[in-house]
């Protein structure tokens, strides 16, 4: 099946941090007028190692910690390096995931990067064969079925993902002893998805079409073919006949997801690009007409110390990815895809300048976003 892809030349996006200086922002918002209204700014080493310090400083911090951990009996009251030795930092298991991910994607990009010696020895105590074996046997255990579904399971496979294939002594055995664990999330999706009747469409993290996107660009890197199709039929059973989703109700208090962009997100991997204008136009009519609606501006974040309301510097991070891959599905020129850009250069300024804002309700995940966003 042909579907929209994310990287096209003239729909990347590309941009650094934004306090590397004022001039920077002004001639981003000069291009912003033109006719692909991009920012320019590119993801430079420099700021790959500021992103990576992000993560550095948190993926082996164990407290402050939130687990997601339902205690069978008193001798599982264990701390989070005895329950997640791979995914104890980063506050939860989840955002420490997808903090490896991160690593991982930056060393890939910038071999050279400064960080790349403390990264690998991260990674080398926190991904080793024996502390991932423990991984599994936590999810295997009774009153697990639920856990991390689905945004963990999404981040876990992004992971294996961004591990497979890589040409590096140190990536194949992380690749190798994450592949366990990989695979139980898989069938945990396939027993999953044929029992949930109805998707769940919040902006959070139980988000459906979040967790089948991910899992999609997984199968792009294995042969599970049957895992493909599930995905795909439950795709098309939750969302083809979705019409007029209600953009105006965006955003809610501490969405970090856009409901409307991410399952779109999700149905520009699955329907062929010109079944995908159509179902979009639909979908979203007040886009496609130039309409203003609350969906194309950026969010206001009141109060970054809050955990929940700095979701919200996550929200305008994800609807910028989310927008630049549908834009990608529409020929240059093309209004839609105009209109698209130029808002995602405005919701990824809006937020790119506080990923390190100096309060770690932010700063142990939202760096994942931004990297996602910058290197899609």
């Amino acid at each position: 099946m042909i579907r929209c892809l994310k990287k096209c030349a003239t729909i990347l996006l590309v941009l650094t941090i934004l306090w590397c200086g004022g001039e920077s922002r002004e001639a981003g918002k000069e291009q912003l007028a033109g006719d692909e209204p991009l920012a320019t700014y590119a993801l430079t080493q420099e700021t790959a190692s500021g992103f990576a310090r992000l993560a550095l400083k948190c993926v082996q911090q164990e407290y402050p910690n939130k687990l997601d951990h339902v205690m069978n009996d008193g001798g599982e009251v264990l701390p989070p390096t005895e329950l997640h030795p791979s995914f104890y930092g980063c506050f939860d298991w989840h955002s420490a995931v997808h903090g490896h991910w991160m690593l991982v994607r930056l060393l890939k990009m910038f071999p050279d990067l400064p960080e790349g010696d403390e990264i690998r020895d991260a990674l080398k105590a926190n991904l080793s064969e024996a502390n991932i074996q423990r991984e599994v046997a936590y999810l295997q255990q009774k009153n697990r079925k639920s856990f991390e579904r689905t945004y963990g399971w999404a981040w876990l496979l992004k992971l294996a993902e961004e591990l497979q294939g890589w040409e590096d002594a140190d990536g194949e055995a992380w690749s190798r002893n994450l592949a366990p664990l990989a695979e139980a999330l898989v069938e945990r999706y396939k027993d999953f998805l044929p029992r949930q009747t109805y998707p769940i469409r919040r902006g959070v993290h139980a988000n459906t079409a979040f967790g089948i996107a991910f899992a999609l660009d997984y199968t792009a890197k294995t042969s599970d073919r049957a895992f493909e199709e599930l995905l795909l039929e439950r795709s098309l059973a939750y969302f083809q006949g979705d019409e007029d989703c209600a953009a105006d109700w965006e955003p809610g208090g501490d969405d970090f997801f856009s409901p409307c962009l991410m399952e779109a997100d999700l149905m520009r991997r699955v329907l062929e690009p010109e079944d995908f204008q159509e179902w979009f136009e639909r979908f979203l009519p007040g886009v496609v007409a130039g309409e203003q609606t609350n969906i194309l501006d950026p969010a206001e974040v009141s109060d970054r110390s809050d955990p929940k309301i700095v979701h919200l510097d996550g929200l305008n991070l994800s609807r910028a990815w989310c927008m630049l891959g549908i834009a990608a599905c529409y020929p240059e020129g093309d209004p839609v895809r105009a209109i698209l850009c130029e808002a995602a250069g405005r919701h990824a300024e809006a937020t790119l300048e506080h990923v390190a804002s100096g309060q770690y309700e932010g700063e142990h995940w939202l760096a994942s976003f931004a990297v996602y966003m910058l290197s899609m």
